[in-house]
């Protein structure tokens, strides 16, 4: 054990300090106001204009818009190797199955099953209803994982992108209260699951890479 590799935990703090204020934040959120209260405020501060980005933005957790990003990046040499695709297919489905599994196990009410009467709800007639498995947000659990994975993917020179990634997974977040598709609690449980499982199952691939795979390009 003495002599373990010494190597570095791959991360980029530009993703994980904004993440750890995040996961602070949220948990005095929760704390101090109600799910109703913290529902309400994202969901009823809408406008035409906003309907449009958020019913795009929320796109960004959902498999038709990872999985070809992810094989859009085999384009590049750097990425074109077996390491790769073992590493995105595992730190993006991983965390994918998970929150389905939790989400049948607390088929938690999402609310417009729980605020089905209220006049104040806002909601986009042509995005599904959901009704119930609503904890973990998927979308947010399935942004958190992709956008970490980019994150972690950047070389020094681009570390900073790090934090446009967070704010556009935030931004997922955001989107699955303004459609009126899950509650606060649900996209903070999504966000943590995601990034949590990423970083450790891409620090598992990291390690173990000379072992499994052959020599990766670096340009």
């Amino acid at each position: 054990m003495l002599l373990a590799d010494k190597r570095k935990i791959a991360s980029n703090p530009f993703f994980i300090f904004p993440f750890l204020v995040w996961v602070a934040t949220g948990a005095f959120l929760l704390l101090f106001f109600s799910k109703r209260d913290l529902f309400f405020v994202p969901n009823t501060h809408y406008s035409d204009f906003a309907d449009v980005v958020m019913f795009y933005t929320t796109w960004m957790g959902q498999g038709e818009v990872i999985i070809p990003v992810l094989v859009f990046l085999m384009l590049f040499r750097r990425f074109r190797n077996w390491w790769y695709f073992a590493t995105a297919s595992v730190c993006n489905l991983i965390p994918f199955f998970i929150q389905q599994i939790l989400k049948s196990v607390f088929d938690s009410p999402r609310p417009r099953l729980l605020f089905y009467d209220r006049l104040w709800m806002h909601y986009l007639p042509e995005w599904p209803v959901y009704l119930s498995r609503g904890f973990p947000s998927g979308h947010s659990t399935g942004a958190f994982s992709f956008f970490c994975f980019l994150s972690l993917l950047l070389t020094a020179r681009y570390k900073a992108f790090g934090i446009v990634f967070f704010i556009l997974a935030l931004a997922v977040c955001y989107s699955r209260m303004y459609l009126a598709a899950h509650f606060f609690d649900d996209v903070y449980a999504g966000s943590i699951l995601g990034t949590i499982l990423t970083m450790i199952l891409f620090n598992i691939m990291d390690q173990n890479k000379s072992k499994f795979f052959k020599k990766i390009p670096t340009a």
